[in-house]
């Protein structure tokens, strides 16, 4: 059913409520993600659990908790966590690569870009992302809190069509199951309003620092990105592929709108351009007419300055606005290629970042 699928693992589903990576489940869990992968699915994994990871590597030291120590701990625990990742991807023959993030490659439209590109790329080579929160250099003042909206912020990233959250809870309870006898597992979820977020309850094992709350504002996050999703249980039989299959397994949460509506109502209601763009009669019939994305042959001029990931005006050469996008290159190196084929770029620029100047993706035509 679905075709892009985001599956973020908590510390307590990597562990298994122990101190160390439950290793046995963590290949189980892999040989589900293969799965999807020799369907021709794209996969990407959010991971926690490199303060964990480091921890079992040190032999599991006393120390008092405070964020240096928490930091030593993601910097011995990340490589060994990724290790442990490729080595068990690898017995399925599928490659992977690393990404760490923080708080500002989201912050900044030119790193989230550029976040997106490497996403991307991996994606179309066949490499499964791991993506972390960059723990060891993360202060509390550029953390994103938790990997729950770290894994929010990969699926709107990444396009997905569904964002699996697997944790240590069949999913959303109308009562707290550990308290109540009757509580009740709720399927879909269509509304998340205060009344919600007081059944959510913190993380069973402890070793996370996520717990419902943060998955309903992660979801909440994606959903309105226009990507489902699901909260579920890592322990569940065949989680990932029943969850991808469309299943109804743990509490999903329908999107309320697809990805490129979202994109051109942000687009729409940023801040107003720095920059412009005045395109030739062929890129405004290819714009307007037939939903083309803008190349640098159709650029006659370009004013004011803008960087890559700013949202600029598209203009006619009557002065009508006609769009507003993305760019996808920097006003300065616009200037150098604006009227040239998409085969020119490299060598007038260096560097090639892509044939287009502004993707009609990340366009909203006005």
């Amino acid at each position: 059913m679905y075709q892009r699928i985001v599956i973020k693992l908590g510390t307590s589903v990597l562990t298994g409520g122990t101190p160390h990576i439950n290793r046995p489940h963590l290949v189980e869990l892999i040989r589900q993600c293969a799965a999807l992968y020799n369907q021709g699915k794209d996969v990407l994994i959010c991971t926690s659990g490199a303060i964990a990871a480091g921890r079992e590597r040190l032999n599991y030291p006393e120390l008092p908790d405070t964020v240096n120590n928490k930091q030593m701990l993601a910097a011995v625990g990340q490589s060994r966590l990724m290790l442990i990742w490729e080595s068990f991807f690898e017995i399925f023959g599928i490659h992977v690569g690393q990404i760490l993030l923080t708080r500002g490659d989201t912050e900044h439209r030119r790193r989230f870009l550029n976040a997106q590109d490497t996403i991307q790329t991996l994606l179309a080579r066949r490499i499964i992302p791991i993506v972390n929160e960059n723990d060891a250099v993360a202060t509390e003042e550029i953390k994103l809190g938790d990997n729950d909206n770290l894994s929010a912020l990969v699926a709107i990233l990444a396009e997905a069509d569904l964002l699996l959250i697997l944790t240590d809870q069949p999913g959303l309870y109308t009562a707290d199951p550990r308290t109540s006898p009757d509580a009740q597992l709720i399927p879909e979820v269509h509304e998340i309003d205060e009344t919600l977020r007081r059944l959510a309850g913190g993380s069973v094992s402890g070793l996370g620092v996520g717990g419902m709350v943060t998955k309903l504002h992660a979801a909440d996050v994606a959903r309105r990105a226009g990507t489902d999703v699901v909260i579920a249980s890592g322990q569940a039989p065949e989680v990932i592929l029943r969850a991808a299959a469309g299943e109804s397994v743990g509490t999903r949460f329908p999107a309320l709108e697809t990805p490129l509506e979202s994109r051109k109502r942000w687009i729409f209601a940023g801040p107003k351009p720095p920059g412009r763009v005045v395109v030739d009669a062929g890129a405004e019939k290819a714009l307007c007419g037939n939903g083309r994305s803008l190349l640098p042959a159709g650029i006659i001029q370009i004013e004011g300055r803008f960087e890559r990931g700013d949202t600029i005006s598209i203009l006619n050469q009557q002065g009508s606005e006609l769009a507003r996008g993305i760019a996808r290159y920097a006003s300065e190196d616009l200037a150098q290629i604006l009227g040239c084929h998409s085969d020119e770029i490299t060598a007038k620029l260096g560097y090639n970042r892509g044939p287009v100047a502004v993707h009609r993706n990340d366009m909203i035509l006005l």
